[in-house]
């Protein structure tokens, strides 16, 4: 960030705190993903914020694992979320932790709790304890088991680390005030039995802190200094604040909470984003349809456009619904000066130029990049046989369609003017040919001919062009906040996805990177099915914004 922006309301916070010299000036951060899931969209943000100001001001960040739920989390998510860090641009250098690194000092914390009697092993069942904990407008009464003493607190949850109790017999509970009006501080858990082997930590344990207990306390064996969350997470402020109080700590960490992502046509619950993948509605965490990064990367977006993007809607304390489009322009800047242009059709219509001679090959010069002078040129074989886009003709053409259409004429990009002269249908009146004579007076770039016409298209040679199979992905969504439904199958886009036999100009044969198919979009290989043998390209984004209009009036009404 540049030091004459404004800052955002965390990194004031920030700034004022080195000011008046807190922490000694030191600035540390944590990004705490569960590792039981891929990451998304809404995770980009808190990576972003929590990697980029502690850059900023020349501090660290902790990149840990809350790994606290063994059941539900396995190595592959772990490492998932680290190529995810990494390809975003951050690296944690030594700062690789885990929840579970600091177990025995949790537990060794909650023996502490239980000494000054503010814990106790509760026998109730989670029913009853649902039960006791009352309402938004009740308030909770206390458990039976809440006045035990605390040597038969202390031995219960010795036996209950040991294995001698069934899940689910009885848990760990903060002693607090079962009438606050803040459920969270009516004696929540702090263990559970989960008789499981975790993926970090064997199976030494058979309990497991819940995460309003270890993340706090993580935060502050790491000397963390500001802990930043979103805004789900403001009402457990007070219940990390008072861990911190009980404990006798070297280090004092602060909670700042900040608006959530949410991205318009896109879900973000891991829960239903896992129903998706499992259920077979996508092709796994890295389908290019999700919001997840793993998706992202793989349909082609540079993570400078995601950082670029995270760094345009800003960090506020307002829970709002960005548009899709914003994220999409971002992509379309970035790659607009870095993408070489190609050639590509992707529903192929064959023309016959009948008066170029058969078996003759041209070789028409192409600019790589019509404003990268650096980027250099590449020849394009053209002939007598050429594809161009079946929309690039009608037959019965309104007044202001400048492309091919009975009689009419147009340029083929880097090549010559063309003439429609006769259309070729099949028995049932589909158009399968165009015949097509050609001005060799009008090649292009050869200065031989000042004649204009007023549409350009493009095309490739059939005998030279490639086969390739293009994705066409769209939103997966037709409803602008999938996630605000219980149920989302009836809100999936039908054409979210469509793959077309397309034909690429030689070129894009040996393609390894990012290009602009002229007039269609921006498009990458595939990093898993494509190539030599078989080409396959993703669409990453069209040259313009369809949905703006749809978007902006969906999103109006949804406010």
């Amino acid at each position: 960030m540049n030091d004459n922006e404004p800052k955002d309301f965390i990194r004031q916070i920030i700034s004022d705190d080195i000011a008046a010299g807190k922490h000694e000036g030191a600035v540390v951060t944590r990004f705490p993903p569960e590792p039981n899931g891929f990451l998304h969209i809404g995770h980009a943000k808190s990576i972003c914020l929590n990697f980029g100001v502690a850059e900023e001001n020349a501090g660290k960040t902790f990149l840990r694992f809350d790994d606290t739920n063994p059941g539900k989390e396995s190595l592959e998510y772990v490492e998932a979320i680290k190529a995810d860090v990494r390809w975003l641009g951050f690296d944690w250098a030594d700062h690789l932790s885990h929840a579970s690194d600091y177990f025995d000092q949790l537990y060794d914390a909650a023996t502490q709790l239980i000494k000054m009697d503010k814990a106790y092993v509760d026998s109730l069942s989670a029913e009853e304890i649902r039960d006791y904990r009352g309402t938004l407008t009740e308030p909770g009464k206390n458990s039976p088991h809440r006045d035990r003493s605390s040597d038969e607190n202390l031995d219960l949850l010795s036996r209950m680390r040991d294995g001698e109790f069934d899940e689910g017999s009885c848990v760990l509970r903060a002693k607090i005030d079962m009438s606050s009006p803040n459920i969270n501080m009516r004696d929540p858990t702090l263990y559970r039995i989960r008789k499981i082997a975790h993926q970090n930590a064997g199976d030494k344990w058979n309990i497991y802190p819940m995460y309003d207990f270890a993340h706090g306390l993580s935060d502050a064996f790491e000397g963390v200094t500001h802990s930043l969350c979103t805004l789900e997470f403001q009402d457990h402020r007070p219940l990390y604040d008072w861990f911190l109080d009980q404990l006798s700590l070297p280090h004092r960490p602060r909670q700042i909470e900040f608006s959530r992502l949410n991205l318009a046509y896109a879900l973000t619950s891991k829960r239903k984003l896992n129903a998706l993948v499992e259920g077979g509605v996508v092709n796994g965490w890295d389908d290019p349809r999700l919001a997840t990064l793993a998706g992202m990367r793989r349909r082609g977006y540079p993570p400078s456009a995601v950082r670029d993007f995270i760094g345009r809607i800003g960090v506020t304390k307002k829970d709002n619904l960005i548009e899709m489009g914003v994220l999409e322009n971002s992509v379309r800047e970035n790659l607009g000066d870095e993408a070489p242009r190609r050639m590509a059709v992707l529903r192929p219509l064959k023309v016959v130029i009948t008066n170029f001679p058969e078996g003759e090959v041209e070789s028409m010069t192409a600019m790589n990049h019509p404003g990268r002078e650096g980027f250099g040129t590449r020849e394009m074989p053209f002939s007598r046989e050429i594809f161009v886009e079946q929309g690039d003709f009608m037959e019965e053409a309104p007044r202001k369609f400048f492309r091919l259409k009975p009689g009419g004429e147009v340029r083929l990009r880097f090549a010559y003017i063309i003439r429609c002269d006769e259309v070729i249908k099949d028995d049932v009146g589909n158009v399968i040919e165009l015949h097509c004579s050609y001005d060799p007076n009008t090649r292009s770039g050869s200065g031989s001919s000042d004649r204009k016409v007023k549409g350009t298209i493009h095309w490739v040679s059939a005998e030279h062009s490639q086969p390739a199979e293009v994705r066409l992905y769209d939103r997966l969504f037709t409803v602008v906040n999938p996630g605000s439904f219980d149920d989302v199958m009836p809100h999936l886009n039908p054409d979210s996805l469509e793959v077309v036999e397309a034909r690429v100009e030689p070129a894009l044969r040996l393609a390894e990177q990012t290009v602009q198919f002229e007039r269609l979009g921006y498009f990458c290989p595939d990093a898993v099915d494509h190539s030599e043998d078989k080409l396959v390209f993703n669409r990453i984004v069209t040259l313009r914004d369809t949905w703006a209009k749809v978007e902006k009036a969906a999103l109006q009404q949804q406010s």
